[in-house]
């Protein structure tokens, strides 16, 4: 933990000092949304019972619902950080093998974190999941960096063209044994046969395939790339109103490509396929640039405090929700709670939603307590 004092070195919410017009310290609207992120992760992971509002959970297969825009969101504001936190370095002077290096220390640290949540309470070795959420932030933030600090503008959009075309051209060219090429429903795809002759057991529940496995790593990426074509716009030498327009203009670009791809290849999060990157990262610049509009252009902060205040210690509320989870369901709390307190009050999905409302809060005072003591938790 580092103290207040080092709050506004906060490496993934650095912002440059444009030349005109000044800017704050901070870019605070990439805090408060990464906050808001988090918040919704935290609430659609911990519903209390067995039946939710279709909108907190994931899409079945194929189309999209409020839950699937979580974690690419995620990707995305990696990406923003990226631009800021590197192009600020790599402006002063940082030699780029010395900040290579430090990005590959604090990816090598997100990965282990990422494996270690999957191994209490039964620490099944054998079977235990290589793939997940931190592990996929991990790779994306490794390569994505390695590309920053590597190519110009671009050569960032070649790559982005690159990584959806290879994974567009594997998923429907190469043939998968005793079905063919071109399947994208579960049994089928190419994605579903890497994971389950690669990694096996080590997959997530099903055991033969992971929503985080390794094919679909690749447009993962190009999610990433996105943020940083976001945290360019944000860099201009452009009044912030006119970066805005930007913005808003390439979430609306970004997301009628993403309506016309899925014609081809549906969106699907599952597959992370080409048009869910498309569509996802246009809702993600136009998100955004409200963020950026109301917080940095209009100076809306005091309602988006609670969010800033978990945007702040994102990686740290993230974990303790995730262990407080695991601990909940190991005792067999989770179940105790709901069926006592929350399963009288309501319909089950209004009673569900009531639980995780009240996990999400708790998760916030977490993050608030940090706040207060000014500890913010740097990888």
């Amino acid at each position: 933990m580092s103290s207040a004092t080092g709050r506004a070195k906060i490496e993934e919410s650095e912002s440059l000092r444009d030349a005109a017009p000044p800017q704050p310290a901070r870019i605070i609207s990439l805090d408060a949304f990464r906050g808001a992120v988090i918040l919704f992760m935290v609430l659609v992971n911990n519903g209390g019972g067995p039946e939710n509002y279709h909108q907190l959970e994931h899409s079945s297969w194929d189309g999209w619902t409020a839950t699937d825009l979580v974690f690419p969101s995620f990707l995305w504001i990696v990406g923003v950080a990226i631009t800021l936190s590197l192009g600020k370095r790599v402006a002063m002077g940082a030699g780029r093998p010395a900040l290579f290096r430090q990005v590959m220390r604090r990816s090598a640290i997100l990965f282990v974190l990422g494996v270690c949540l999957y191994l209490p309470p039964q620490f099944h070795f054998a079977a235990m999941r290589i793939p997940g959420v931190l592990q996929r932030i991990a790779v994306c933030y490794l390569v994505a960096s390695a590309i920053y600090l590597t190519t110009r503008l671009r050569g960032q959009a070649i790559w982005i063209i690159g990584l959806m075309a290879t994974y567009w051209s594997l998923m429907f060219f190469v043939p998968v044994p005793g079905y063919g090429a071109g399947h994208l429903d579960l049994q089928r795809n190419l994605a579903h046969f890497v994971d389950h002759t690669v990694l096996g057991p080590h997959n997530y529940k099903e055991g033969d395939w992971d929503p985080e496995g390794l094919l679909s790593t690749l447009p993962a990426i190009a999610t990433t790339l996105f943020g940083i074509m976001a945290g360019h716009i944000l860099r201009l030498r452009r009044d912030l109103a006119e970066r805005t327009t930007w913005l808003f203009l390439a979430g609306a670009v970004l997301t009628a490509a993403g309506v016309v791809v899925n014609h081809w290849m549906p969106i699907n999060k599952k597959l992370w396929s080409d048009s869910f990157v498309l569509f996802m990262a246009g809702l993600d610049f136009t998100i955004f640039a409200a963020f950026v509009w109301l917080v940095d252009g209009n100076n809306y902060r005091k309602w988006t405090r609670p969010f800033t205040i978990v945007g702040m210690n994102a990686i740290a509320v993230y974990l303790f929700s995730e262990a407080l989870s695991i601990l909940l369901d190991a005792t067999d709390a989770h179940e105790w709670v709901f069926d006592t307190i929350f399963d009288p009050m309501g319909s089950p999905r209004n009673a569900s939603l009531l639980f995780a409302l009240c996990f999400v809060g708790v998760t916030w005072l977490f993050g608030w307590a940090l706040y207060k003591r000014g500890w913010f938790w740097k990888i």
